[in-house]
């Protein structure tokens, strides 16, 4: 089930948290809880079960797993619809169903942070009788010159690809022809973990890191996807500084903010579900109206409130949002 290996446990669940709901995430995280399962203490499962609401570990994991198998998909299709034979759009309407409650326990802060608390704890050794030296601080040759190779043959395979990867073709466009999509970018994330490359953005942004340290910020944190948008944005000399690609979206979401209240005034609430927006877009590129009714936007009242809180507005405020937050 391990689909996201070299992606930290915490950035996992925060990019659930964020609204991603794609199956290598919730597969690789129902990976993770079932290794937990067998390690945790009695009074670990009791906390877990008292912040899930009654589930264990195990049931997290199985509703990860059940939610994104197609057969249950039809099966739920079937139910809820009433017919023998869902059409393709009933059963994309029940598989979102299924995920999204499958998911909802992840929502809760609380039950992330107790899951990060116990794996930690459980992957905790301590070695009493020998004491690490530092030998050598930095990179050595061999891993710089390996640091390069990847960075040449990354930038190659941009050059040789950018008319034929969409996202590729987005981000070459000054100005961008069109949106970047959250699907664009996996694609070009199937494509760089294929051989020969086998890459993954965390590998890159290392790579750079050994390179270029001081134009490379955050260089000790795991990736999430839509950072490969930095990772090509620098790649391609359009972007002086390697930046995480949500710390970019907070800064323009920061400037956007900034221009609207110089002639308008927004309230608390509509400022919480701006910055919910803002980090929608942070993990997925772009908000879209028929995000409003998945997590965490559901939890708070779905399309429903966001229309209630900026009423003819709200097209104009995501056109606005979707434009400037990734520029």
């Amino acid at each position: 089930m391990e689909k996201k290996p070299s992606v930290a446990f915490d950035k996992l669940l925060q990019a659930v948290a964020l609204g991603n709901k794609e199956e290598d995430v919730l597969t690789s995280i129902a990976g993770r809880l079932a290794r937990m399962e067998h390690r945790i203490t009695k009074e670990d499962e009791q906390a877990i079960s008292k912040a899930s609401g009654g589930l264990s570990l195990k049931d997290l994991s199985r509703r990860l797993v059940e939610a994104v198998n197609p057969d249950r998909h039809e099966e739920a299709a079937r139910k809820q619809f009433g017919s023998d034979k869902p059409s393709e759009q009933q059963i994309q309407q029940a598989a979102a169903a299924l995920i999204q409650e499958a998911a909802k326990p992840l929502q809760d802060p609380k039950l992330r942070e107790l899951l990060i608390e116990i794996k930690k704890k459980n992957e905790l050794t301590i070695d009493h009788v020998s004491q690490d030296q530092v030998i050598e601080a930095g990179f050595s040759a061999d891993a710089l010159a390996r640091a390069r190779t990847i960075v040449q043959s990354f930038e190659q395979f941009i050059t040789q690809h950018k008319d034929e990867i969409t996202a590729l073709q987005v981000l070459y466009s000054k100005p961008y022809k069109q949106r970047l999509k959250f699907e664009d970018i996996k694609d070009l994330a199937n494509a760089i973990e294929k051989p020969p490359y086998l890459w993954n953005e965390s590998q890159l942004w290392q790579a750079y890191a050994a390179l270029e340290k001081s134009k490379v910020k955050d260089a000790s944190s795991k990736r999430i996807l839509t950072d490969l948008v930095s990772l090509v944005r620098f790649a391609t000399h359009q972007d002086n500084e390697l930046v995480p690609f949500p710390e970019k979206v907070n800064a323009n979401f920061k400037a956007w903010l900034g221009e609207q209240e110089k002639t308008r005034k927004f309230t608390d609430e509509q400022r919480h579900w701006l910055e919910m927006i803002r980090d929608h877009v942070a993990a997925n590129l772009l908000v879209e109206p028929d995000d409003f009714e998945y997590a965490p936007f559901a939890q708070e009242g779905g399309l429903g409130k966001v229309h209630q809180l900026f009423g003819n507005e709200l097209n104009k405020i995501i056109d606005e949002l979707n434009g400037a937050l990734g520029a």
